[in-house]
């Protein structure tokens, strides 16, 4: 009992009482965890009654908790605060959790009892929910393959194991080649022309930290790469730091992903075909809103080309800089940023650095509590008793206007040697019922990669980083509002649906009516002037042909990696697949493979292209509230709370009718972008 997993948490809330966790603690509480869940299993599958929906399906639903508890601290750990014990430690738990998942999911006679309870289901007088619930587990086992034979089942077994561990060893492998296998070291200041004071003294407090005093070292973090490559006049120095980004895992050294990912393919063409399925993408989008992967094609095919033209006027616009400033050299990938830079200030007398000053990390954060205040009356107040998990992250309590509690959100927002990269929202705890009532509030976390302050200056926010925030809290929010009763449906959405919470989360960042708000200068108070905010709306389609040419390369790339046939060298799969695209050389796919970490090592393999899926949802529901003329539409933000509340208790499309009154028109979307 001396293991904090295995008592009630005494904590405000009951959040994970962090400071007494010891790594030596995990494993025995998953061990204690697996043979907990186990006995709940067996208590079902002995149960002499015939299955019913309360003691087979709702039993299950509400089984494993202590496992629930403990993988979702040590994981959400490992990729926020990681080091190597806590690596070697995931390669331990990792198989042990995956085939426990596959010793409930091919458990013949818990399948049978499920089954039991579905064949009779017209027959049980369920409500709408319940028939749900009941639906989504057995397609759950079906997907996991209980209909198989015994000699299937152990070869699913087999893959499912060595597909754990090939996902851990990406993103070890990734983790490794962003934070330690690469820095740029500027020993002469000259290189450092052009680049903002702000990014120098990053560089050098960087260099203090890495015993190089008087020098400056840049790393591929994004606070970091982004703004050498936006400007840094060095072209040379550019194209090395861009270099280091595009070739991580590509490096033919102990890090190298080729491998890897090459097995991950096979591997989850090998699973599909065993349960049933043409390919790994057909089984995932099955489960999607889109349904077949002809479809996901079609939807990407119909943004390509017009994102491609705009792509390639913005690249002859730049050409026309380089020419003009006598650069006798063709743009490359590495001079994109650099001269859209360029670019900006020339079309929209727009720079950047000028607008940071107005977005420090603070008035952003209350600008975003001020936009989920008007929309749905909630308010947000620091909590420094509650435990966190790291001493740079931030514990807020949620209430609804009455000072109801809602749940506990974690914010943490600057890179660190153990945090993956880019930023996340996920989760510590669902909310959860019993008997009907609600006894367990959520507790919810965001975690970023922000630039963080230097010297007395506070962290300073470029507007990409403002439009993450708002985007991340988004997906808070979701899990903050989702409200049912049982753990299989609430907020269990589709992989494509579950981008529209945060994606329209950012619509609201760059309204004039909301930047007067928040955009306050950090030296002075005074509110962003009307002059850059109009600035920022009429450079609203600015570089929308790089930003979308990026991602959907991205996208198809990652369709093409789970439908095509793969012959084994990575390196001409992907160039295959880009040259059919038509991809120009200047841009680079958001992700090359060996860095998709969204697909290789997390839960968006066949699915990147859902982000721009919900993009069509998110600018569609967002002018629902244009259109009425208030940003903050207090009949539209009930609605829209109860989408987010009510998500998984139907189709999508169903729910996101039920807010509109009609379904989504991909017209906003491009307009939004300027593709049309």
């Amino acid at each position: 009992m001396d293991n904090p997993f295995l008592k009630p948490y005494d904590t405000p809330f009951e959040v994970p009482p962090f400071e007494q966790i010891e790594i030596a603690h995990y494993l025995p509480a998953v061990e204690e965890g697996i043979k907990q869940h186990q006995q709940e299993i067996e208590a079902i599958t002995s149960n002499s009654e015939a299955p019913t929906f309360e003691n087979t399906i709702l039993a299950f639903d509400e089984a494993g908790d202590l496992l629930e508890r403990v993988t979702t601290v040590f994981f959400n750990l490992n990729s926020a605060n990681t080091n190597e014990d806590m690596q070697a430690l995931a390669r331990e738990i990792s198989p042990k959790v995956t085939e426990h998942s596959d010793n409930i999911m091919l458990n013949k006679a818990l399948f049978q009892r499920v089954k039991a309870v579905y064949d009779q289901r017209e027959n049980l007088d369920l409500d709408a929910e319940q028939m749900r619930v009941l639906e989504k587990y057995y397609k759950d086992f079906e997907r996991s393959g209980a209909n198989l034979s015994d000699e299937d089942q152990a070869k699913l077994r087999a893959l499912n194991q060595e597909l754990s561990n090939l996902r851990l060893q990406f993103g070890e492998n990734l983790l490794a080649e962003t934070n330690k296998n690469f820095q740029l070291v500027v020993d002469n200041e000259a290189d450092l022309s052009g680049l903002p004071e702000g990014v120098i003294s990053a560089a050098a407090e960087e260099a203090d930290k890495a015993g190089m005093a008087g020098q400056w070292v840049f790393t591929l973090q994004k606070p970091s790469l982004i703004p050498f490559l936006q400007y840094a006049d060095n072209r040379d120095l550019r194209e090395k730091i861009y270099r280091g980004y595009f070739m991580r895992g590509d490096n033919d050294n102990e890090f190298d992903n080729k491998e890897v990912l090459a097995q991950l393919v096979e591997l989850r063409q090998e699973k599909a075909e065993l349960l049933g399925f043409d390919n790994h993408a057909v089984y995932i989008t099955d489960n999607n809103m889109a349904k077949t992967p002809e479809n996901v094609y079609d939807f990407l095919y119909k943004l390509w080309k017009p994102a491609l033209e705009v792509a390639k006027e913005e690249r002859a616009e730049m050409q026309a800089i380089v020419d003009r400033e006598g650069g006798n050299f063709q743009l490359a990938s590495w001079d994109w940023w650099y001269y859209a830079e360029k670019l900006r200030k020339e079309k929209y007398d727009l720079d950047e650095e000028e607008l940071k000053p107005y977005f420090s990390l603070e008035n952003v954060r209350d600008g975003i509590f001020y936009v989920s205040n008007q929309l749905y009356g909630i308010q947000f107040e620091r909590r420094e008793d509650i435990p966190v998990y790291h001493p740079e992250a931030e514990a807020w309590e949620v209430k609804e206007a009455d000072g109801t509690h809602v749940g506990v959100l974690y914010m943490d927002f600057h890179p660190r040697d153990g945090k993956r990269v880019g930023a996340w929202n996920t989760g510590y705890r669902d909310q959860a019922y019993k008997d009907g009532e609600k006894v367990q509030y959520p507790i919810t976390s965001i975690v970023c990669n922000f630039t963080r302050p230097t010297g007395d200056t506070p962290a300073l926010l470029n507007f990409d980083e403002v439009t993450t925030f708002f985007h991340e809290f988004g997906h808070a929010l979701h899990g903050l509002f989702t409200d049912g009763p049982y753990q299989r449906t609430a907020g269990n959405v589709p992989r494509d649906f579950v981008e529209l919470p945060s994606q329209i989360m950012e619509n609201w960042a760059a309204e004039p009516e909301v930047l007067k708000v928040y955009a306050k200068h950090y030296e002075t108070g005074e509110v962003i002037p009307d002059e850059l905010v109009q600035k920022i709306v009429n450079s609203g389609h600015f570089n929308q042909g790089f930003a979308t040419v990026e991602y959907l390369a991205a996208a198809l790339l990652d369709m093409d990696w789970h439908t095509q046939e793969f012959a084994g060298d990575v390196r001409a799969f992907e160039k295959t697949a880009l040259d059919r695209i038509g991809l120009i050389e200047e841009i680079i796919p958001r992700y090359r493979s060996t860095y998709f970490s969204h697909i290789f090592a997390g839960g968006y393999s066949a699915g990147y292209y859902v982000y721009i899926w919900a993009g069509v949802l998110d600018t569609d529901a967002f002018a629902a509230f244009k259109e009425s003329g208030d940003l903050f539409n207090p009949e539209l933000a009930a609605k829209f709370r109860t989408l987010l509340a009510k998500s998984g208790s139907d189709e999508g499309m169903v729910i996101y009718r039920a807010f509109r009154g009609q379904d989504p028109s991909p017209e906003y979307l491009l307009q939004k972008r300027g593709l049309k």
